[in-house]
């Protein structure tokens, strides 16, 4: 008997872990450049005396979901899209370096180039790109910056850092929602990466999927609940019939 609860128990719990994922996924469906975790269910043997045929079941996140989200056209002139597997790189809040595929940048009071989110994004040096007050802000298809004020000539303000992972060091994401390297130092400057500007990288979650997961893992979560339930009814029958004895 305990073997069935403690099975559904696991059950349970990773049915509604996965059910977090896929709502954490669904509730960022028309966020830019969100890459859709992914997830599966991992069997895991018991190991101990008397226990080798229980298996537990757990929730296993794989990863995330690497293809590319549609491409929305703005017409902004601040709005880009890094193409291929290049990422911008912006300054987390724990002030490390990190990426992300959100290209929708504005300039925040302090004159600082930033992302639709708040977060600073990085030259190419690693440094904060600052933007005189009243400049203008055309983005080059390799990332340079260039300021234009009435009456003066254009002012180049430096490079948005395009990074690119490598098979060997790839990204993961972190519990802030960004990107950064298994190694967590920070990928250099790749200088072939270029930008699609006057468009962003729209979420690459299908939300009708994401639902149909959603409706399934509940659908799994009732079904774990009933089978302890059953354990409990057959326990209150055994001790019913041992007492009669």
């Amino acid at each position: 008997m305990d073997r069935l609860i403690y099975t559904s128990m696991t059950g349970a719990s990773a049915a509604a872990a996965r059910q977090t994922v896929l709502a954490n996924n669904l509730a960022n469906a028309s966020t830019n450049g969100f890459r859709a975790e992914l997830s599966q269910f991992r069997a895991v043997p018991l190991n101990g005396s008397g226990a080798s045929s229980r298996v537990f079941s757990l929730e296993a996140t794989s990863g995330y979901d690497d293809r590319p989200g549609a491409v929305q056209r703005t017409g902004r002139n601040l709005d880009a899209m890094a193409q291929g597997n290049a990422w911008f790189a912006v300054q987390g809040l724990d002030g490390t370096e990190a990426y992300t595929k959100n290209g929708a940048l504005e300039v925040n009071a302090q004159g600082t180039l930033v992302n639709s989110v708040g977060l600073t994004v990085l030259s190419d040096g690693g440094a904060p790109i600052d933007v005189p007050p009243g400049a203008q802000i055309t983005l080059g298809l390799d990332g340079s910056v260039t300021a234009k004020i009435d009456g003066q000539p254009p002012n180049a303000l430096g490079r948005v850092k395009l990074a690119t992972p490598t098979p060997d060091d790839p990204l993961q994401r972190g519990t802030d929602g960004l990107f950064r390297t298994r190694a967590g130092e920070p990928l250099p400057q790749d200088a072939q990466a270029r930008l699609q500007t006057g468009a962003i990288e729209s979420s690459n979650v299908n939300a009708v999927e994401s639902m149909v997961g959603m409706i399934a893992a509940a659908r799994q979560f009732e079904s774990q609940m009933k089978l302890m339930q059953t354990a409990e009814t057959n326990d209150k029958s055994a001790s019913k019939l041992l007492g009669q004895g």
